[in-house]
């Protein structure tokens, strides 16, 4: 993360007004901090990743993303362009820069009506249902589909047993039931938010129809996600977790609907409070007993034997039965729209009244201790939601981890036959702590001889890794007679303080000076190649 220009010890918050082509980062004070400036008002949200560059969903064309760098360049803009489909809603940053994004397809009244939708509850003339693909950056203005997920492939009716996909509803709660709404039919189930959690690699939705959060596997192929196997939970693209409202798979009643027309689900963050736990804002439309809007915690049902979302017994909805938390907004900041929550490191939770561009800050215990009402464009214009940035913590110094070079060995070489090659080695050794790293390097500065190092340099070499033991070759001058020396350095590259030498001295064979007989020297002489041993030991 760059450094924020004013410290916060509460965290920081992003957000994107409704009318607004930019985002803003706020302290605890409503002081704006940053901004980053998109091109187009929000196809809905916008969000921060860690290097404080801000992903902007863009309500232009098909839709697509911009990414802003915290110094305001441009670094992605991607534009959707498939035919009859379109982006709506919600992203999803994955740890790799790539993101996740909610679409919708048109699907033609006789699609749907062949599928088992209910045709008096097709509107428009037409039934536009909701996919997620996952976009990976090839360039400033490109990337490809690199993932892709049909709620098309997995539904179920019992409305029409002449038409596809009739079945027993209560029997498959993997499938989403094509009528489980009357109302509404441009987008469905209408997903309004996407979660997407790393440890898992699961991807949370809200099913805003079906007052429901769906959880999906998101490392099936493409072509797993069509089918109902496949993946590491091996169900493929099918539901593998389902809360909010049993009556949407014929497993209850309206006493045990727990959400009303939600918007932003996600996931408690590892290290908060709560941690995955799930956190729903929930907008209280037909909520029993009068519209309020409510922040609503649970924890999804885990088997503990396998790690994976219990499944319930045949009939039965699936758990918790019952919130782990839940907090009612006051009549005044109920919102028929937009919304969302997330928790903060210090256990408060950060929850926007989106329709009402009111954020306000909830301990555990219930007490409002923050207000903020959006001033941006003007007063109190709509914030689809806002995102918590926790406050950055540098991490604490670590003891120093100090290399210290040694070498072993020396080179000598004595009566070696000029021209001949000639081999050594020595050791080099960090003797430093425990956790250092040692980068060093070979400097051979001697000019006589052509010199070869099976190894020059290394990099992060430990103590425990022992000496690294470096071969030398060497093509001995062609002098006779001659004596040679001097120092091999090698150096560690962070320290120019820390070095060793390794001494070198090589001889040719010495002239000893005798004086031949006439005939001998002759003979020596008229046979140049002859006598090799004895022409060696007398330095001929």
């Amino acid at each position: 993360m760059p450094p924020l220009p004013l410290a916060s010890k509460e965290g920081h918050f992003l957000y994107q007004p409704w009318h607004s082509t930019t985002a803003y980062l706020i302290n605890e004070t409503g002081v704006v901090n940053h901004t980053w400036q998109g091109d187009y008002y929000p196809l809905y949200d916008s969000y921060m990743d860690h290097d404080g560059s801000v992903y902007f969903t863009i309500d232009s064309g098909r839709g697509g993303v911009q990414v802003v760098a915290y110094n305001g360049s441009l670094l992605w803009d991607y534009r959707y362009t498939r035919d009859s489909s379109y982006a709506t809603h919600d992203i999803a940053i994955l740890p790799n820069g790539d993101f996740l994004i909610i679409m919708q397809e048109i699907k033609s009244a006789a699609q749907a009506i062949q599928k088992g939708r209910n045709p008096s509850t097709i509107w428009f003339g037409n039934f536009n249902p909701n996919f997620v693909i996952q976009v990976h950056q090839t360039g400033p203005t490109s990337g490809d589909i690199v993932w892709e997920w049909y709620i098309w492939d997995h539904m179920i009716q019992d409305f029409d047993p002449t038409k596809d996909n009739y079945g027993v509803i209560a029997d498959h709660p993997e499938l989403a039931d094509i009528n489980c709404d009357y109302w509404w039919n441009v987008g469905w189930p209408y997903m309004n938010s996407i979660d997407y959690n790393p440890e898992t690699d699961q991807i949370l939705l809200s099913a805003h129809n079906c007052d429901e959060i769906w959880i999906i596997d998101h490392s099936t192929t493409t072509e797993e996600a069509t089918g109902h196997t496949g993946g590491i939970y091996g169900h493929g693209g099918d539901l593998i977790y389902r809360w909010g409202n049993p009556q949407a798979y014929d497993r209850g009643t309206a006493a045990d609907e727990k959400l009303y027309l939600q918007h932003q689900v996600c996931w408690v963050k590892p290290g908060l409070p709560g941690a995955g736990n799930i956190l729903v804002f929930s907008n209280g439309n037909n909520r029993p007993g009068g519209y309020l809007s409510s922040c609503d915690e649970f924890t999804p049902d885990i088997d503990n034997a396998t790690g994976e979302y219990y499944q319930p017994p045949a009939g039965e909805p699936y758990g918790p039965a019952n919130l782990s938390w839940q907090f009612m907004l006051p009549q005044n900041l109920f919102s028929d729209g937009f919304g969302g929550a997330q928790r903060m490191l210090n256990g408060d939770t950060l929850i926007c009244s989106g329709w009402n561009g009111v954020f306000i800050r909830v301990t555990p215990d219930m007490q409002i201790v923050w207000t903020f009402n959006n001033p941006y464009p003007y007063m109190n214009d709509e914030v689809y939601r806002t995102q918590y940035i926790p406050p950055y913590e540098p991490p604490p110094p670590q003891p120093p981890h100090h290399p210290d070079l040694e070498c072993n060995g020396s080179l000598s070489w004595s009566n070696i036959k000029p021209g001949a090659t000639v081999h050594g080695s020595f050791q080099v050794i960090n003797i430093g702590d425990n956790d250092s790293l040692l980068n060093w390097t070979v400097n051979n500065t001697i000019s006589w001889g052509t010199w070869t190092f099976t190894v020059s340099s290394g990099e992060n070499l430990t103590p425990a890794q022992g000496p690294v033991t470096v071969h030398v070759y060497v093509v001995v001058p062609t002098e006779k007679n001659a004596a040679f020396q001097g120092n091999i350095t090698i150096r560690n590259k962070d320290n120019s303080s820390d070095y060793c030498t390794i001494p070198v001295t090589l001889t040719t064979p010495l002239n000893q000076n005798i004086e031949y007989p006439g005939f001998l020297a002759r003979l020596l002489m008229r046979f140049p190649h002859a006598f090799p041993i004895f022409r060696y030991l007398m330095g001929f």
